[in-house]
Parts: structure tokens; sequence; C-alpha cells
């Protein structure tokens, strides 16, 4: 699930992920939610990803709180040209704990790394916001140009795997075993 405020670049990010391509410069706002699947190769075995994309306006923040319950993941995303989207990502992440699993996997999301002039917010900064709000994993990517895109669900493959694993195995030994073993996407910061 992508959620964060309006203009982050959830919608040009899903297209990105999906197809492989950024859908251009005219931006049109989510109205409710979107949905699209994609299956991709992680760690040998074939994950498909059902991804729900959230319009990031108040107006729709009801709609969007009753899809957190059954979400594995989520995405929660600012623009590092945004102060003001980068200020938001509290009270998204206060929602999401509200309505959300206990359990569920997030990865904060700073988009649009392509414009690294117009940035700000550091990658410092969101790396500390991710470790004081005890999320896991923080991710600089760039839906326009695909960077740590695929990287992203790669990271939350791997997340689920691991906790799939340890549910059907029961087996802590085997769950803790891949999270134990290094392996670490080089950009992210925090898993």
């Amino acid at each position: 699930m992508l959620v964060g405020d309006s203009g982050t670049g959830k919608t040009s990010f899903m297209h990105q992920f999906k197809d492989a391509k950024f859908p251009g410069s005219t931006f049109i706002s989510t109205v409710g939610v979107d949905y699209r699947s994609k299956t991709l190769p992680v760690d040998g075995y074939r994950v498909r990803f059902q991804v729900w994309d959230t319009a990031g306006t108040e107006r729709y923040r009801s709609i969007t709180s009753a899809y957190y319950r059954d979400a594995d993941s989520i995405l929660l995303f600012y623009d590092l040209t945004s102060r003001q989207t980068f200020s938001s990502v509290r009270s998204w992440l206060t929602e999401i704990r509200e309505y959300g699993s206990e359990d569920v996997f997030i990865i904060l999301v700073a988009n649009k790394a392509d414009l690294d002039s117009e940035r700000q917010v550091s990658a410092h900064e969101g790396q500390r916001l991710a470790q004081e709000c005890d999320i896991m994993c923080f991710m600089e990517t760039s839906a326009r140009t695909g960077h740590n895109v695929d990287l992203c669900f790669q990271t939350i493959g791997r997340k689920l795997l691991a906790k799939q694993n340890f549910q059907t195995s029961g087996s802590i030994a085997q769950a803790d075993s891949r999270h134990q073993s290094g392996h670490r996407p080089a950009s992210c910061s925090y898993c």
C-alpha cells in the first residue's frame, strides 16, 4: 500500500513499478484508491505484489484508512523536495499505527531523488526520522528514473518471505537466519 501526501509521486512510483515507465509531467491527483499487481522474482521465489495507491488528500483519508488493516506492508512517502510532506510523515504514521495491523512492515520512502538540486530534506534527516519512529527501512527513490523502485519491492518480498517461512515452519531459527545473514539492500539504511 502506498500512502503519503498528495504530490509525493506515489502514482508515478506505481506506474514505474508496474510498467517500467514514468507517466509524464502532467499531475493528476488519485481519486480514492487505485490498484495494480505485478509478480517479481525474490530470492528464487515468484512473489505477487498487489499494490494499492491511495489518494493523499485530506478528503479521502477515511477511505484510505479502511485499507490499512489488510496491508502486509506500507510504503510511506514524502517528497524530498518538500519539507511540508516530510513534516506530514508522523501524522500518516499515527494513522497507520491506529488502523493497520500490529506487524505491518513499513518503508519510509523519500521520492524524487532525481531532483537533488531542489532537495529540502537530507538523507540523514530521513534516516533519523525512520529510526525515531521505529520504521525498519528508509530508501530514497525516483519514480522518474526508476532508482530503487524495484528494490523497495525486493525488500518487502524478502521480509514477507521470512515472515511466511517463520509462520509455516514454526522455527525461529529459520526466520532469524535470513535476517542475521547480513543481507541488507545497499540503499536501505535501517533494514
